[in-house]
């Protein structure tokens, strides 16, 4: 193949990481008209391109096709907004709180992630995150349908800005191996009753919320449960050695 095919190859990957950008736009412009079932849709839409995005890079080795475009460097940007700044729009402006409060919320989650960002020690050796990894549009997502008070949001927000510097492990859905098949299928749950939240319009029925709630209690906790296991583990064998 010559090294234009494989440009262009590379090019076209990456191209498909970046439409996450232009889905970005379409749920501000969704946000400026406070249509949230809009705004979060279209963030549903930039979540599937990222969680697509990666593994095809990786099938056709993007950068050995094109080593002069770093596709990691566009995926922070795009991961960036779309997991980061548009949610603490919506927790900025649509009324969880008073306006001075709602803005240091969106003032905390942006700053508190964009540290995350520059840390390389974000993902452990089993690829599991270190620490709450800034996903914050399922966050702020959940805040919507659950109808969050202002004090449930204020402590949630704050207590999970804390937990991104802590040295907790937070699952990878497709790269942690253990559990793998479980997590998948727990992952693919969560969407399915988060679509069926926006069919809704965000006022799922109760069996929603409880799956939703169900999912979400896996996820935000396998990893580190897997990591109190790991760390028993090793305790005894030293323990016995």
């Amino acid at each position: 193949m010559s090294r234009h095919q494989n440009a262009l190859i590379a090019l076209a990957v990456h191209a498909f990481t970046a439409s996450g950008i232009v889905l970005a736009m379409l749920a501000a412009f969704a946000a400026y008209s406070l249509n949230w079932p809009a705004f979060f849709m279209w963030l549903g839409l930039a979540l599937v391109v990222d969680g697509v995005d990666g593994p095809i890079a990786r099938k056709v080795g993007v950068e050995s096709r094109l080593p002069t475009f770093s596709g990691a460097a566009l995926d922070f940007v795009v991961d960036y907004v779309t997991y980061v700044f548009l949610p603490a729009l919506a927790v900025a402006t649509a009324g969880f709180t008073s306006i001075p409060i709602a803005l240091a919320l969106a003032g905390i989650i942006v700053f508190t992630s964009a540290m995350y960002y520059g840390d390389t020690r974000m993902k452990m050796k089993n690829n599991a995150f270190r620490g709450f990894p800034v996903v914050w549009n399922g966050v702020v997502f959940l805040y919507f349908v659950f109808e969050l008070n202002q004090f449930a949001v204020i402590g949630i927000t704050l207590a999970l800005s804390v937990l991104t510097f802590a040295p907790i492990a937070f699952v990878h859905p497709t790269r942690v191996v253990k559990w793998r098949p479980l997590t998948l299928v727990v992952t693919l749950a969560w969407f399915l009753l988060a679509g069926a939240a926006l069919a809704w319009d965000l006022n799922p029925p109760l069996t929603i919320k409880i799956g939703l709630a169900l999912a979400t209690a896996y996820l935000a906790l396998v990893a580190a449960v897997q990591q109190l296991i790991d760390i028993f583990l090793s305790r005894k064998a030293r323990l016995t050695g």
